[in-house]
């Protein structure tokens, strides 16, 4: 294999401030291994997926059999669960949205939020009992938190409730926007006590009684993530099942506050993407005689769409390297999730325009990410819930309500 300064400029020629030579050599291998195999079985198949509204998932495990970018021991800095650099992480979530960020999202939902509640909220046996089979894709796990009444203000008004009946408990409640539901084999459910009203965890399995999944579909982004609405009707959980450190919000907020950034990061590898696929066009569409690349109007959209992808790895940059101090900053993360959600919304717009009517259609790829930057401008902390947390620290005043 090449070395890893030919890797890296083969893999983000855009990145001009070198922030891939943070990455270890063993890094950089497997994210092009990662980058032939996504190539390989899912690229012929992207547009087919996301038309009919379904998740690849045949083919995305092909990737994982390829490459198991979550267990490579390449990956891995130190003995331990899951312990990858901080860059990594930031470059895997960008090399997965660069490709497609429905991808990315169902890949991030299993091994960050959903993986993590596994490794914060459990104690040593059910770590032991889950953690290597998500690792290994071997279970498939989600994050079940939103209702339909509540999402920006869940922290105070879940509904779904657990009573303890002896050494189980029983579930009441309705889930919804769950991406990954439809497939899990283990469902990681927020659900306040009934007699304490204290939020706790407890792992629905797939197919249990009581337990009844609809996958919603209408949505116009982020259309091959199975998001799921579901109802909990008396479900029994029992004890050993409940994970014994999640026991507040502030604990389901540890799992937050580890993964939002990933929100950022994804948003910054799909300007990439939409980059890459606008630049592909301009210069392969001739009107009036020559490729419309060489049209002024053209090119300052085009570079317009550069500027927002290199302040937004900048800006990523200084986050990471927060985070592999062990500082992962709510403010932080909310200043990358608002500004670079809201520079890919125009950046897309940006490269939607240059490919004209050609544009709209899933062929040219732009489409693609033009619509589903809707969804990344909203989930995992909207963009005003974002610029309200940053307000707080300015301000020291709370102006959620």
């Amino acid at each position: 294999m090449a070395d890893k300064a030919e890797l890296l400029k083969e893999l983000y020629p855009e990145d001009n401030f070198n922030i891939g030579d943070n990455l270890t050599d063993g890094e950089v291998e497997v994210l092009y291994e990662l980058r032939q195999s996504l190539e390989k079985h899912l690229r012929p198949v992207i547009n087919e997926y996301w038309e009919k509204g379904e998740t690849p998932f045949e083919q995305f495990k092909a990737v994982v059999n390829d490459v198991n970018y979550l267990k490579d021991p390449r990956v891995y800095q130190t003995e331990g669960l899951f312990n990858t650099s901080q860059y990594y992480t930031f470059f895997l979530a960008y090399e997965l949205s660069r490709f497609d960020v429905s991808i990315s999202t169902f890949s991030g939902v299993h091994s960050g939020l959903g993986f993590y509640t596994f490794l914060l909220g459990g104690n040593d046996e059910q770590r032991e009992r889950w953690c290597e089979k998500i690792l290994d894709f071997e279970l498939q796990t989600c994050f079940a938190l939103t209702e339909p009444e509540h999402g920006s203000d869940v922290a105070g008004g879940l509904e779904t409730v657990a009573k303890k009946d002896g050494d189980k408990w029983i579930l009441n409640g309705h889930k919804r926007w769950i991406g990954g539901a439809t497939t899990a084999d283990i469902i990681p459910v927020f659900a306040k006590d009934a007699d304490t009203g204290d939020v706790k965890c407890f792992v629905v399995e797939k197919g249990q009684e009581g337990l009844e999944i609809e996958k919603i579909g209408g949505k116009i982004s982020l259309r091959m993530v199975e998001n799921a609405d579901f109802t909990l009707n008396n479900v029994e959980v029992k004890e050993e099942n409940r994970l014994q450190n999640i026991n507040s919000f502030k604990d389901v907020a540890k799992v937050l506050y580890i993964t939002r950034s990933g929100v950022a990061f994804s948003a910054t590898g799909m300007m990439a993407g939409a980059l890459e696929a606008t630049l592909k066009y301009v210069k392969e569409r001739k009107q009036f005689g020559r490729p419309i690349a060489k049209f002024q109007l053209i090119q300052e959209k085009i570079a317009v769409m550069k500027a927002n992808l290199t302040a937004s790895l900048a800006l990523c940059d200084q986050i990471v390297k927060q985070q592999e101090k062990g500082n992962f900053d709510e403010v932080n993360s909310s200043i990358g999730k608002l500004f670079i959600s809201q520079r890919l919304r125009e950046s897309v717009a940006a490269g939607r325009a240059a490919c004209g009517g050609n544009g709209i259609t899933l062929e040219k790829g732009i489409a693609r990410f033009f619509a589903d930057a809707e969804a990344i401008f909203t989930y995992e902390g909207s963009y005003e819930m974002n610029a309200l947390i940053i307000g707080r620290s300015l301000t020291g005043h709370s102006a959620f309500v």
